[in-house]
């Protein structure tokens, strides 16, 4: 969820910023509406088209691998361009990029709503990571530069509040538009937010600028890192399809590795760098940033898996679906301020061990129960998840902070901002080809000796690379009909199992990471 990846920024603004001659009184309304409205865009966009991916690939009858470019055309033009939309901003004016990020983010919503194609729709997915890329940062940014150091914590904090709000209600509402309207719609309604927004911030929103940022944007690093987590993804969801020694496989694989290495020799040359390479020398950086990634890999493969399992196998609507999600944000926004306390208690090495072995827990039960669990297990087992990822984002967005210089806190910030987004990239991407292969296995086990007619085999045959039955079951009548579903859904509770159970290693491999943070970064701050 994006509110818990933009978290980070919070505490940079403060520090950033704090030397910002603030706004004119009259804007500061304003500015919180303008911003709580952008924000809420993005949120609800982010949150629920998880709920809704089950129905899309039911309507367009398409496979898990286009489904996963549904999610990661738009984390990957996030990731890639987060900083540089940040950095722009800073350069040219706020207030002037928050209004073509919002403006880019309703026409492409309007496009995902009305798009006649797939290969559309995933464009149009894209075009809306690269709004998000500039209103995201520029959101906080004009927050720090309009309220001054007394007000700027309790504006802040309007805004997470308000943000975790539209999170929470975001699932549930959209997974009513699915079952009562159309998918489409939970693209349309972007639009009519982003249109008073972009009005506010034309008519009441000053302009601001950072007189100290460094002129110059890292555009060969941002177009490197944009082609080589894109070769890698393109392989990774492919490969599954096409068979690692497909040559399109190879040479996406090979020319995304090459890309990525060509952004590290950018980084470690360029004068304003959007990855300041020196920040990882610090072992605590380094070590929360590893944890990062892990933790939040294993978060995207649950929110993206999770609603194919309550749909598909229990046969839950889309509004039950996204209800499941409600007490994980719920936690979030009710015990951060709590959560923000054990680092002082216990230092950060404790609750960012303990934090994501809780979550891998909650992890694992999900997988157990996958099959014959009830809604209030699930419902468990997202509390337990919820209440690790508590423990752990608080300390973690603080030991980011007092791992760095104080003048590179919002690049510090920016950079596990980007790892998290770059987390659910390639969560997406690996744990969908173990959905695929854990599937295909499952189909041929389930298969060997079943009592099926030979129409009935090959309509299941051609179910493989999906993770819907519907339309395998429309072409299957009579007997063979009870038959083939048992069968599809074993072979799909076999694969987010499967899935699961990766996602609970990962979680625990993030603690793993905790224990690397040394413990002399509970009580020093690097200068």
């Amino acid at each position: 969820m994006s509110s818990l990846r933009t978290r980070p920024c919070e505490d940079a603004i403060i520090q950033s910023t704090s030397a910002a001659v603030p706004g004119p009184a009259s804007a500061k309304p304003w500015v919180l509406i303008a911003t709580i409205l952008a924000s809420s865009i993005a949120n609800i966009d982010e949150s629920v088209i998880n709920v809704a991916l089950p129905a899309i690939e039911t309507d367009l009858a398409t496979s898990i691998m286009t489904i996963q470019w549904l999610v990661n055309a738009y984390t990957l033009c996030l990731s890639a361009l987060l900083l540089v939309g940040g950095a722009s901003a800073d350069q040219f004016g706020r207030r002037r990029f928050f209004i073509v990020g919002v403006s880019i983010f309703a026409a492409s919503s309007l496009w995902c709503g009305i798009a006649p194609s797939l290969t559309q729709l995933i464009s149009a997915r894209a075009a809306q990571g690269v709004g998000a890329a500039l209103l995201i940062p520029c959101s906080l940014a004009l927050i720090g530069a309009t309220f001054d150091e007394s007000e700027r914590g309790k504006a802040i904090g309007t805004w997470a509040g308000s943000s975790a709000v539209a999170t929470a209600i975001a699932p549930l509402l959209g997974g009513w538009i699915v079952d009562h309207f159309s998918w489409r719609w939970i693209f349309l309604i972007n639009p009519l937010l982003a249109l008073p927004t972009i009005w506010i911030a034309y008519r009441h929103l000053p302009e601001s600028r950072d007189p100290e940022a460094k002129l110059g944007l890292d555009w060969r690093g941002a177009i490197l890192v944009l082609l080589g987590l894109g070769g890698l993804v393109y392989g990774l969801i492919a490969a599954p399809i096409s068979g690692w020694s497909d040559p399109i496989v190879l040479a996406s694989l090979i020319g995304g590795s090459v890309s990525l290495v060509g952004f590290v020799c950018v980084e470690h040359w360029s004068r304003a760098p959007m990855l300041p390479l020196a920040l990882f020398r610090s072992r605590t950086f380094s070590a929360v940033n590893l944890l990062t990634l892990l933790l939040y890999a294993a978060l995207g493969g649950v929110l993206f898996f999770l609603p194919f399992a309550l749909i598909q196998l229990h046969g839950y609507p889309a509004t039950l679906a996204g209800a499941a999600f409600l007490p994980f944000t719920i936690l979030m926004a009710g015990l951060s301020r709590w959560a923000g306390g054990l680092l002082d208690r216990f230092g950060a090495r404790v609750p960012l061990v303990i934090g994501p072995a809780i979550a891998a827990l909650g992890i694992g039960m999900m997988a157990v129960t996958v099959t014959n669990g009830s809604y209030w297990q699930f419902l468990v087992s997202i509390v337990i998840l919820g209440f690790g990822m508590v423990v752990s984002v608080a300390p973690l967005t603080t030991t980011v902070i007092n791992a760095v210089p104080a003048h590179q806190v919002g690049v510090g910030s920016g950079i596990n901002n980007a790892v998290s987004s770059v987390a659910n990239l390639l969560a997406v991407a690996i744990l969908g080809g173990v959905a695929v292969a854990s599937l295909d296995h499952a189909l041929d086990q389930h298969l060997q000796g079943a009592a099926l007619s030979e129409a009935a085999k090959h309509a299941i045959e051609a179910a493989r690379g999906q993770l819907v039955i519907e339309p395998a079951l429309a072409n299957i009548q009579g007997a063979d009909r009870a038959i083939a579903e048992l069968i599809l859904k074993g072979a799909l509770a076999e694969s987010v199992r499967s899935v699961l159970l990766v996602a609970a290693l990962l979680a625990l491999g993030a603690a793993a990471a905790g224990s690397l943070i040394p413990r002399s970064a509970d009580i020093e701050r690097q200068q």
